[in-house]
């Protein structure tokens, strides 16, 4: 008998083939993008080392990547609105190729800042417009699924750089940056030629309809209420997200795991966040999705007892494999249900400036860990510090879905 999940997915492919091409295409770019997000995670040794970082400053290089995203993932949904999905995709791909490889050129603090500020552009950009072409391709029915399969694909790429890390070229940190920066490069052109432009964005072209301003699109019309709450969900759960991306392997090894260990916790992390991607993203299109968040946020909550309190290496890994399940996971559910709050006219715009407001916290998670640690809180206090902020998110969202059954 087949399962729910196989079902879900036979009946995505089935919808047709430019479907399938679609999220197949978005599946390598998150690929990509998973691969660079966790780049400088994996190289923070070998550049610390070069460039005689301490720890707040290399949570300034951390968050430099990430303050880059802002920008480029409002610009990036607003520009797609406007031009199309497909063609700005391409060139944030080819973006954040580029300055991937200019990370391994840089020659001081000031040029590494720099190339992981357009580095984050490029990723940003590429974000709302890989929910955008996959949610359309699937329509309302298969939204969550067709998302979660395009998205497992960041936490695939980022155990893929885990993998580096593990293989020793930790120390020769540029060579993840070359992977990172060449891989995007040649995938842009195959983009270019095989990737086709979201139905509805064409259908609404052709029909010459008066497109909201950004205003109006985001804050009236009752729009307001669900921007702002989907932007409180989204800082605070990326907080934690690239907390953790960033930090992890730093704060094992501060906890007394070796870097081999740190590694393979790092690892489970990714891959739990690849299963958990997949499988609350098929949930979505079948549970409600108030039930679905309380058991993601409560997962998160656990992971972060787990990772905070754990001693010995087996239940780390455990707890690694429970926090990217739920964190990566639950990072996906959000991604997921923002589409359903805005029109064809408007979504990217709002996916993006979503995933903009979002980025605030991603760029505040290594920031506040880095001051954390300078001020002797611990590797425990880091990862214990941040279970406030997922209690707020959960309340933003699970409040933002009773008053949407209200309605």
């Amino acid at each position: 008998m087949e399962t729910y999940g196989s079902q879900r997915v036979a009946a995505l492919v089935g919808e047709t083939p430019r479907t399938w091409t679609t999220i197949g295409l978005c599946f390598v770019v998150a690929l990509l993008e998973g691969m660079d997000l966790q780049a400088a995670g994996i190289a923070a040794a070998g550049m610390k080392a070069e460039f005689g970082l301490d720890a707040s400053t290399l949570g300034a290089v951390f968050s430099a990547g990430i303050l880059g995203l802002l920008p480029g993932a409002f610009g990036g949904g607003w520009l797609a609105d406007r031009i199309g999905r497909k063609w700005v995709l391409i060139g944030a791909v080819a973006l954040f190729g580029l300055f991937s490889i200019a990370t391994a050129y840089a020659w001081d603090l000031y040029s590494l800042l720099v190339a992981r500020f357009m580095t984050g552009v490029g990723l940003g950009a590429a974000l709302p417009n890989l929910i955008a072409l996959s949610s359309e391709a699937a329509g309302p029915r298969l939204r969550g699924t067709a998302v979660s399969l395009m998205y497992c694909g960041v936490p695939l790429g980022a155990a893929l750089a885990a993998l580096v890390g593990m293989a020793g070229f930790a120390s020769g940190w540029k060579a993840v940056f070359y992977v990172g920066g060449v891989a995007p490069l040649l995938v842009a052109p195959l983009l270019a030629l095989c990737l086709p432009e979201s139905a509805a964005f064409r259908e609404q072209q052709g029909a010459a309809v008066a497109r909201p301003t950004i205003w109006q699109g985001l804050f009236r019309d009752s729009a307001a209420v669900p921007t702002l709450l989907l932007w409180i969900a989204y800082f605070f759960t990326l907080l934690v997200v690239y907390m953790l991306v960033n930090w992890l392997p730093s704060l094992l090894v501060g906890q007394g795991f070796s870097a081999a260990q740190a590694g393979q916790v790092l690892f489970a992390l990714q891959i739990g966040g690849t299963l958990g991607s997949l499988a609350l993203g098929s949930l979505l299109d079948r549970w409600r999705p108030l039930a679905l968040i309380a058991l993601t946020y409560a997962g998160i909550l656990a992971a972060l007892a787990g990772l905070g309190l754990s001693s010995r290496f087996p239940s780390m890994l455990v707890a690694g494999f429970v926090a990217g399940f739920f964190v990566v996971g639950g990072q996906l559910v959000l991604y997921a249900l923002a589409p359903q709050f805005y029109p064809t006219g408007i979504r990217a715009t709002g996916v993006g400036s979503a995933v903009a407001v979002g980025r605030l916290g991603a760029m505040s998670g290594p920031l506040v860990a880095g001051q954390m640690l300078a001020m002797g809180y611990g590797a425990t206090g880091v990862i214990l510090g941040a279970a406030p902020g997922i209690l707020v998110a959960a309340a933003a969202v699970s409040f933002l879905l009773v008053r949407r059954r209200a309605a």
